[in-house]
């Protein structure tokens, strides 16, 4: 079972916004996104870290289901 969100989706909201955690709001993570809206994604790192996590599709959302590609 996937999540109705998209992987690409989320993918360019992490690439282009990532500092401020659309992506996160986007897959439903509420919470992680106000931290990374408030730190800017930890300087950035965790923004690259997220993207690795999204290409590798291991990504999810906030039920825990994967997202469809």
């Amino acid at each position: 079972m996937y999540s109705r969100k998209s992987n690409l989706v989320s993918l360019l909201l992490c690439i282009f916004f990532g500092y401020l955690g659309i992506h996160r709001f986007y897959v439903g993570k509420v919470g992680t996104g106000l931290l990374m809206l408030f730190t800017a994604g930890l300087g950035g790192v965790w923004v690259i870290v997220d993207i690795i996590i999204i290409i590798l599709g291991k990504f999810r959302d906030k039920e825990g289901y994967p997202l469809k590609f």
